[in-house]
């Protein structure tokens, strides 16, 4: 029985091992196509046949996993680019350039929308004083499914001046997102540096979303000057990606395990937990380690930080910013 049962898992990791093949052959960079179904099919179809027919058992798995091995290495070195043909939302790659405690960001992106799909692509540079950075916050945008979100961090600055940065992919005009997709090297990885204007109210007021904001008073044993430290840890991947492009990955390098990797060297208590993956359920997971207020239950506190009301009533105001956060627990009136 016991060796039944490790026959059926050995089987299972294989079959996931050449569906995975599969997939990264199909949505590969080959030159047409064409070439990446017939590629694909000849790998999938040529492995179960080594499987099923080769004997003795341990020369078919060997031939097998040199056969995934060769595909494993021609993916790892899959080269990401910055010359593209981008979309214009994602077209000007934004950095930051230091003085002291003065820092300023080149290329924020404020976008005039008329819709999710037409606007006038507009940046703009600006200098912060970090001895003036108070606050990190969270945006927590649903397009789907209650269990997906998507995650935005903005950094405020006294007197209601936020950045917000949003970790997505970069993608070319005749790209659409795809979540399989993204897990095999078809988008580069963008961080948006944007105006709240442009970043939040692309989601409340344009595509529709359901728009969550939690202020983050950081978790038990964070370093006091959390939000200074993550924030420079951003702008230091800013910069990176301008000479170094790199890939976004659904799985390892998307727009909430990214952050936990830009906050968990200044976090004493770093902590993992399912509901990083599952990021619907992460609002959840910082209530419960006491990152966010605490001061009315979760459910009662999840349905006061829907800002979508107020993100519509204030549209393309100045004080945008100070407007959602308005009443907000854990913020203030």
């Amino acid at each position: 029985m016991k060796r039944f049962i490790t026959t059926i898992l050995i089987g299972f990791v294989l079959l996931g091992m050449i569906l995975w093949g599969t997939l990264a052959i199909v949505y590969s960079n080959l030159p047409s196509a064409l070439l990446c179904t017939t590629v694909s099919w000849a790998f999938a179809l040529g492995s179960i046949a080594v499987l099923l027919f080769l004997r003795p058992r341990r020369r078919a798995v060997f031939v097998f996993l040199t056969i995934f091995t060769g595909v494993l290495l021609w993916w790892r070195w899959i080269p990401p680019s910055q010359d593209r043909d981008w979309q214009p939302d994602v077209a000007v790659l934004p950095y930051a350039t230091f003085a002291g405690d003065l820092v300023t960001i080149h290329n924020i992106r404020n976008n005039d929308y008329r819709s999710e799909t037409d606007y006038t692509p507009r940046y703009y540079d600006k200098t912060f004083d970090l001895s003036k950075l108070r606050t990190m916050d969270i945006f927590i945008s649903f397009w789907g499914s209650p269990y997906i979100a998507h995650t935005i961090l903005s950094f405020g600055f006294a007197g209601d001046d936020y950045i917000a940065i949003s970790i997505e992919t970069r993608k070319t005009k005749d790209e659409e997102y795809s979540a399989i997709k993204g897990f095999f090297k078809q988008y580069e990885l963008f961080y948006v540096v944007s105006d709240e204007r442009d970043v939040v109210r692309l989601r409340t007021n344009y595509r529709g979303e359901d728009v969550y904001l939690y202020h983050l008073k950081g978790a038990p044993g964070a370093a006091p000057d959390l939000p200074r430290k993550v924030f420079l840890d951003y702008l230091k991947y800013v910069n990176h990606l301008q000479e170094h492009p790199e890939w976004y990955n659904a799985f390892s390098h998307n727009c909430t395990t990214a952050i936990r990797t830009h906050v968990a060297p200044y976090a004493v208590h770093s902590w993992w937990s399912w509901k990083i993956l599952v990021n619907g359920r992460l609002d959840e997971l910082l209530y419960d380690k006491e990152v966010i207020d605490q001061s009315l239950p979760f459910a009662d506190l999840k349905a006061r930080s829907h800002i979508n009301d107020r993100a519509k009533a204030a549209d393309n105001a100045p004080d945008f910013s100070r407007k959602i956060r308005a009443g907000l627990p854990g913020i203030g009136e």
